[in-house]
């Protein structure tokens, strides 16, 4: 279903926003949560956060991936 307002399909949409909340969080947060587990000398919860950041970053290029197909098909 077309949205009146953005010009988007659900799905289009859907990918789009997540994207920008992904990018977000790698972009922004993520170094600062690893920055303050090497601080703390907290050396599992800074595997943790980057377990989390690699993830994310392959959830971005599924995505990225996805998003291309959409305005290509």
């Amino acid at each position: 279903m077309m949205s009146e307002k953005t010009g988007l399909d659900n799905s289009t949409y859907n990918i789009l926003s997540v994207l920008g909340k992904e990018a977000d969080f790698l972009y922004d947060t993520i170094d600062k949560y690893i920055q303050d587990a090497e601080s703390a000398n907290k050396i599992e919860l800074l595997e943790i956060w980057r377990t989390i950041k690699n993830d994310r970053q392959k959830h971005l290029g599924l995505l990225k991936d996805v998003l291309e197909k959409e305005f290509h098909s």
